[in-house]
């Protein structure tokens, strides 16, 4: 775990963004316990009934906030996105995302951006699953809801080693976040999930810190029984678009073959046994073993292909970190540029 003396050490500049909507008996809270190694904060008012932004402007008198305003609510990630751009315009180099309503523990703002600091990663976020013991003060509904979520989160943004897909306590590297498409990136409760999708499109390395399940006063506004067709829906449009981009438009692979030949297998096996065996039952005439044979080799078939299709899958995820293979390429070319000068 990295402290404070050792990122103000290593040279970044550590931005924070604050959603503020229906947070005003928290945000100054929330503020005020944001450490000394973090330079900027920038809390943004999106469309906020209470009025947060003016509210902050009135009583908080720490230098390092920028409060800014949305002319309408565009939702958490909308927030977010606009406190991105004025982060990465002002020079941030790493770009944490805090809640203004006191759930997320501003004194691990160290420990999330410690694996960006140290050149691992791209993007991190939180997990609250990683303590067993202490997953227990969840609500049973959570746990069944974050464990859907992710498997579906693991399908469609092909991070398979990340859980908690919902947790919004993250951490960016600027260079990344830039590349990020912000106008088509989902504005509301879809926004950390189609994160993921969009950085796995750019091949960033995401990875999962460690911390506490926290519930206080407020009631969350995330109801699993209300989106989770909307999810499903956003989910498998995702996947298809990540499995286009990544093994048909940007790369060819021997999984690019596996999967849609297993998929055609199984289909075919599926139907072909469904029909025979509606045939068998009509006529009353038992169905012969190689006719179920027929059916039985493509499913199987199948089935193989799609599971080695999903072991590469998992085995893709990206390990070599974007902002430090970028920043290697900007410096090799001023090095080339150099030595054509001369």
């Amino acid at each position: 775990m990295a402290n404070s003396a050792q990122l103000r050490g290593a040279g970044p500049e550590i931005a924070v963004v604050i959603p503020c909507y229906r947070v005003t008996s928290h945000v100054l809270d929330v503020i005020a316990r944001i450490g000394p190694e973090v330079s900027a904060i920038f809390a943004v008012d999106d469309g906020c009934p209470e009025g947060s932004g003016n509210f902050i402007t009135k009583n908080c008198t720490d230098a390092r906030v920028t409060v800014l305003h949305n002319p309408r609510n565009l939702g958490v990630g909308g927030a977010v996105l606009t406190g991105y751009r004025a982060a990465i315009e002002a020079g941030a180099v790493v770009i944490v995302k805090v809640d203004g309503d006191g759930q997320m523990d501003p004194g691990l703002i160290p420990t999330l951006v410690a694996p960006i600091v140290a050149g691992v990663a791209d993007y991190a976020k939180g997990n609250r699953f990683f303590d067993i013991e202490k997953i227990q003060a969840m609500p049973n509904i959570r746990i069944f809801g974050n464990a859907v979520l992710s498997f579906m989160t693991k399908l469609s943004s092909g991070y398979w080693d990340l859980f908690d897909p919902t947790n919004g306590y993250t951490a960016i590297h600027a260079d990344v976040a830039r590349h990020l498409p912000f106008e088509k990136i989902s504005n509301r409760y879809f926004f950390e999930t189609d994160m993921l999708f969009r950085l796995n499109t750019l091949r960033a390395v995401v990875v999962d810190v460690p911390m506490d399940a926290k519930y206080g006063e407020e009631v969350s506004n995330l109801k699993i029984s209300k989106i989770i067709g909307e999810f499903l829906f956003k989910h498998i449009r995702n996947f298809g678009k990540r499995i286009f981009y990544n093994y048909y438009l940007r790369d060819m692979s021997l999984a690019s073959i596996e999967l849609p030949l297993g998929i055609f297998l199984t289909i075919f096996g599926g139907s072909f046994g469904v029909y025979h065996w509606i045939s068998s039952v009509q006529e009353g005439v038992a169905t012969s073993a190689g006719t179920v044979m027929l059916a039985a080799l493509p499913v199987l078939m199948g089935v193989q292909l799609i599971l080695a299709f999903l072991g590469y899958d998992i085995a893709n995820v990206p390990r070599r970190p974007l902002h430090k293979l970028r920043v290697w390429t900007r410096s090799n070319s001023t090095s080339n540029e150099e030595s054509d000068g001369k």
